[in-house]
């Protein structure tokens, strides 16, 4: 890496994450797996939210380590670790012959670890390389995250007519996916300069007391809430409302690709309005989930809906880690935004469980969009009560000062 001009290596640098975040972005794809489990393994509907919210909440609580990680080894060696957690996670539960007590370590746990090295990683380098166009190189890394269930819903779709066997797919992620993620980690690097200490950072119990920290994180808590509920259920919420099963897996792909297009859009969207686009998304999304149902009687309409509601569950991943480096400065992607993605797992662990155990109590997945809707409406008014003006008190000698001034843009 080293011999490459810096020029060139902020683009490969680019490049390495999109291609890590396809893989690890397999995981929005997770309401493909959740009808094999249940007829091929008689898990409930519950449990096969519970691995996908721990996946979740495990990924979100691993970035908060990682990210000061980050500042002592470098993005490189963080992001190969985690690819390697992330493949070894998919092996095992491969290997758990159906066994629910053996797929939430190996999906839930460890390829939950794996992600959030990963994506912390690939996020501080690509922010370091591009400081100019901070919310639209954000969009277009988290992006290919979005982008990863389109091309694993493909994917599974072919393999399991192929083999009929969901731990056979996980065992090919597991393979190929875990390879992929381990050969781009090793094309991360921080530009010369950047530096790689910690002595810049704000203390966390400050940024505790920050209400902007606050807006961030309820913003980020209520719309992720509501979003992953849809996402890890809208295959079967489309079946449940008569659809068959093609055309519910058409919204599974529509949904992840509202949800990459909405990245990059409300990165760009971030870059020329600020913070008014926590509120704006939010909205969005709120609205989108109102149509999900009244839509299902056709498989256009709801695939139409699904695509709505993933646009505004993508900003989610866009709109905060640009407002934290906006307001923390480059660093802040691996010191506070860990912990604003924190209310991502927290959301994690309620969210597509809330929806799984609505639907077994009812039969219906009618009341559990409500409560989505309702709850992504509630971020809208607290994200901007709580985003009061307010002044950051730094400390002389951030990093984020030292960011050369001739990066590729």
């Amino acid at each position: 890496m080293r011999r490459i001009p810096a020029q060139m290596r902020g683009w490969l640098v680019l490049i390495a994450s999109v291609a890590m975040m396809l893989c690890l972005g397999g995981i929005y794809g997770w309401s493909v797996f959740v009808t094999p489990l249940r007829l091929q393994y008689g898990l409930t509907a519950t449990q096969t939210q519970v691995i996908f919210g721990a996946a979740i909440a495990v990924f979100t609580a691993t970035m908060v380590l990682a990210g000061r990680l980050l500042e002592r080894v470098g993005p490189a060696l963080v992001a190969a670790v985690g690819g390697a957690l992330f493949g070894g996670g998919y092996l095992l539960a491969s290997a758990s012959d159906g066994s629910f007590w053996l797929i939430l370590p190996g999906v839930g746990l460890l390829s939950g670890a794996g992600t959030g090295c990963c994506y912390v990683s690939a996020l501080s380098a690509c922010v370091r390389w591009f400081p100019s166009v901070r919310g639209l190189v954000t969009g277009v890394a988290v992006a290919g995250f979005g982008g990863g269930a389109i091309a694993l819903t493909l994917i599974a779709a072919r393999a399991l007519e192929l083999s009929g066997d969901v731990l056979t797919l996980f065992r090919l992620i597991g393979l190929a996916y875990g390879g992929v993620v381990v050969l781009s980690a090793l094309m991360l690097s921080f530009p010369s300069g950047s530096g790689r200490s910690e002595s810049g950072h704000l203390p966390v119990r400050e940024v505790l007391r920050q209400r902007r920290f606050w807006s961030l994180a309820a913003g980020m808590f209520c719309g992720t809430f509501s979003g992953l509920m849809v996402v890890g259920n809208i295959q079967p919420i489309g079946q449940s409302a008569g659809l068959e099963a093609g055309a519910a897996a058409l919204a599974v792909m529509t949904l992840a690709a509202g949800n990459t297009v909405g990245r990059i859009v409300w990165g760009s969207i971030h870059d020329r309005i600020g913070p008014a686009s926590i509120a704006a998304s939010l909205l969005t999304l709120s609205l989108a989930i109102l149509l999900v149902l009244p839509s299902a009687s056709s498989a256009s309409l709801f695939a139409g809906a699904a695509l709505l509601v993933g646009l505004g569950f993508g900003a989610c991943f866009v709109v905060y880690a640009a407002q934290v480096a906006r307001d923390y400065g480059p660093s802040g992607i691996g010191s506070v935004y860990p912990l604003v993605f924190l209310f991502y797992g927290v959301s994690g662990l309620a969210g597509p469980p809330v929806g799984g155990a609505v639907f077994d109590r009812t039969g219906s997945y009618a009341a559990a969009l409500a409560i989505a809707a309702a709850v992504t409406a509630l971020g809208v008014l607290l994200s901007t009560v709580l985003a009061k003006p307010e002044a950051l008190r730094r400390e002389p000698g951030r990093c984020d000062a030292g960011v050369p001034s001739a990066l590729p843009d």
